[in-house]
């Protein structure tokens, strides 16, 4: 696959992520799984924050411009690499560690993007979260071989999408909306779902995702991925969302260089980098980060609809238990989540590693 396809992806995730901010979402947040995932469990009723309640379109997005161009390229199918119970716990783990982080990694980029220097100990905890991730791949940690599952566990993400698609547009008394804070603030319907379907369908074609292009820095020379047009275009991919969304945030008035003070952060810089440390150590366990796992749910990946019901999950959890982090820190619960949650993945890193797996394909496989 060429690389433009990558350049083209990455720059149009960071210019649509900019300028859904700049439309109404809130400031560094235009694209957020975690947050968005937070929005649409308060939404249905899992949480009752009264600020965090709203059918994020661009979700919806994602998964059906995955499943609508993965049917057009007769891409769409029902796969399964098993283990769906601890892919679904994981996707617990992954919404709490960007919950005390405050934000996934897309968001990640978006604050670093915008100035907010605090979000680079977010992006080194990713970075050293993938490389553990990477060795325990390396090592012989597997989940299972890939099957075909039956083709109604294909369709239950997206279906689920379209019913929460009719909903949100036909606006039920029984569906909480926020009329302050974050879920309050949101593009128009019509701009984020546009936005949310044409990022779906890029990011279907070319498996963009933040951990494997953050992973192809510490595999580049490998024989394995040495010369491959997705360990070039993944970095590149990132690369060009970075440059976009950096001009783009200058361009439209969102840049502002500080420590402190800055939308959706703190100072709680230990607790950012570990939380983001358990994602990028959890993505690259179930092969994709926060994102990804949407947009192969989209795609018919039994897998990653299993890690997207877990981290809907979390995000009601991190909201009743009130884990996640805020202008104030990290609470104690976080604190304890995490800790927990990256022994946890130890503990699953261990379990699961063959040391008689050939390690040149399986390596390569388990990150794409």
């Amino acid at each position: 696959m060429a690389v433009r396809k990558f350049i083209l992806t990455g720059a149009f995730i960071g210019l649509a992520g900019v300028m859904l901010s700049f439309f109404g979402n809130p400031p560094n947040s235009g694209i957020c799984v975690s947050c968005f995932m937070e929005n649409i469990a308060g939404s249905l009723g899992l949480h009752n924050n009264i600020r965090m309640q709203y059918l994020r379109p661009e979700i919806i997005g994602f998964v059906l411009g995955s499943f609508l161009i993965s049917v057009y390229r007769k891409e769409f199918k029902a796969t399964s690499n098993g283990s769906p119970l601890l892919r679904f716990f994981v996707g617990i783990l992954l919404i709490i560690g960007c919950s005390v982080f405050m934000g996934c990694p897309i968001k990640m980029i978006f604050r670093i993007c915008a100035g907010d220097i605090t979000a680079l100990f977010g992006f080194f905890g990713l970075a050293a979260g993938v490389y553990i991730g990477i060795k325990f791949v390396g090592g012989g940690f597997r989940l299972g071989n890939s099957t075909q599952s039956p083709v109604a566990n294909a369709f239950l993400i997206p279906a689920l999408m379209f019913l929460l698609l009719i909903i949100l547009l036909w606006e039920p008394s029984f569906i909480s909306l926020s009329n302050k804070g974050a879920g309050a603030q949101h593009a128009p319907i019509y701009i984020s779902l546009l936005a949310g379907l044409i990022v779906g369908a890029l990011a279907q074609r070319t498996g963009f995702c933040v951990t494997g292009g953050i992973a192809r820095l510490f595999l580049w020379g490998p024989k394995e991925v040495k010369g491959c047009p997705k360990s070039t275009g993944l970095l590149m991919g990132l690369i060009s969302f970075f440059l976009i969304a950096f001009f783009a945030s200058i361009l439209t008035g969102q840049f502002s260089l500080g420590w402190h003070g800055q939308p959706s952060s703190n100072e709680s810089y230990g607790w950012s980098f570990l939380g983001m440390l358990m994602v990028g150590f959890g993505s690259v366990l179930i092969k994709g980060c926060p994102f990804r796992q949407v947009i192969l749910a989209g795609q018919g990946d039994s897998d990653a609809g299993a890690a997207f019901l877990g981290m809907l999950t979390g995000a009601a959890l991190v909201q009743n238990w009130g884990l996640g982090g805020n202008a104030g820190g990290t609470p104690y619960e976080g604190k304890v989540a995490v800790l927990l949650g990256i022994c946890t993945l130890f503990i699953i890193g261990l379990i699961y590693r063959n040391r008689e797996i050939s390690i040149a394909p399986e390596f390569q496989s388990n990150l794409d």
